[in-house]
């Protein structure tokens, strides 16, 4: 599920969920969309961008939550969710599509 202003809509594909994680590093990070754009599944996250640390990673994480209508729990995510773009697009899949 993801929000569309105030409505939850649900996700049925991973391109959705790959659209939802890319506006989320938009937002959460104030990444340009265009740099957003090019990420693809080896793209590095965490430790390869300055602006992704500790406290953009827990941010990160609750609005995934609010825009896909999901609940993470601690055991949901390990170091490696985090690392590059396809990780973090597959954890949110994981979750979602489920």
């Amino acid at each position: 599920m993801a929000t569309m202003g105030d409505t939850i809509v649900a996700l049925d594909d991973r391109e959705e969920v790959e659209q939802t994680v890319r506006a989320l590093l938009v937002d959460v990070l104030n990444l340009k969309p265009s740099r957003v754009a090019k990420f693809d599944d080896e793209t590095e996250l965490f430790g390869a961008l300055p602006e992704f640390d500790s406290m953009a990673v827990a941010t990160l994480l609750t609005e995934m939550e609010e825009r896909l209508g999901i609940l993470i729990e601690d055991e949901d995510v390990e170091a490696e969710d985090l690392m590059s773009f396809g990780r973090l697009v597959s954890l949110a899949e994981r979750l979602s599509l489920t």
